[in-house]
């Protein structure tokens, strides 16, 4: 099934014009069913340091056989790609350095796969990230995905709640076993995304659930982001005990601040042993 461009020029007309050369390569390529963008193109946030991400399905019996560095090489030089630690194909373009990710996927099992991305992946406007669809099980999948995403409150509450708990307890330990860069990447890479999870849902910003981090300076209050930067530190010792213990209290005041909301449990107990801990030198 043919698919007419949509009309949506974004903030990249770099990005405009690899997606319209992706979509160009993809009706050239038999074998391919259907290309689905997801991403910030796909959301209107693109700008100039955007990437091109997209599923490529294939016909069933060639994904293991499709040549996925030459297809992409229509869209332009590469110089590199490679398979990345999630076991997807990422490219970086010669000619602009734009990133890529790419998902060769077989397209029986791969597009019946699409409609259960509910709640992980929104498409405000599915005609415009349908790039190709040959049977049109790509599009009326796709179509499933309009719904913003909005995790349920008290569920989503109740397990951060827990997880903050258990990860600051762990940072704790690490900080009293002197392994301070371990310490700094779990506080950092572990703590900080779940708080900010816990912060949004309490302001009742999602958009950007699955990406905490992203957009933030527009999407919390200035006094949300102060208390996050409390928590950064860099890998010297009092500086990163201290940023824990800010860690610490935040935690504790967005859980209270959930229970009084939505009446979810706080391990008030466990946060007072936790907070000792923190205090130590």
């Amino acid at each position: 099934m043919a698919r007419t461009p949509a009309p949506r020029p974004s903030a990249s007309p770099a990005l405009d014009a690899r997606v319209a050369l992706l979509r160009q390569a993809a009706h050239a390529a038999p074998r391919l069913e259907g290309v689905l963008l997801y991403g910030s193109w796909t959301t209107g946030e693109a700008d100039a340091y955007s990437d091109i991400e997209a599923y490529l399905f294939l016909g069933d019996g060639h994904a293991g056989t499709f040549d996925g560095p030459g297809f992409l090489r229509a869209l332009g030089p590469l110089a590199l790609a490679h398979t990345n630690q999630f076991g997807v194909f990422a490219v970086v373009f010669d000619d602009d350095l734009m990133r890529g990710e790419f998902h060769f996927e077989e397209a029986g099992a791969g597009i019946a796969a699409v409609e259960g991305w509910q709640g992980m992946v929104h498409l405000p406007d599915p005609d415009a990230a349908v790039l190709l669809d040959r049977t049109g099980r790509l599009a009326e999948a796709a179509a499933r995905l309009t719904a913003p995403l909005a995790p349920e409150p008290v569920e989503s509450a109740a397990h951060l709640t827990g997880e903050l708990a258990n990860w600051t307890l762990m940072l704790a330990h690490l900080l009293a076993r002197r392994e301070d860069a371990r310490a700094h990447h779990l506080l950092h890479t572990t703590v900080a995304p779940l708080q900010l999870k816990l912060c949004r849902l309490l302001r009742g910003s999602t958009d950007h659930w699955l990406t905490p981090s992203r957009a933030a300076e527009q999407d919390l209050p200035a006094a949300d982001l102060a208390r996050y930067t409390a928590t950064t530190a860099p890998l010297e010792a009092a500086a990163l005990r201290a940023a824990a213990r800010a860690s610490g209290q935040w935690s504790r005041e967005l859980a209270a601040e959930a229970h009084g909301r939505w009446g979810t449990p706080v391990p008030e107990a466990l946060h007072a042993r936790i907070a000792v801990l923190l205090d130590r030198d």
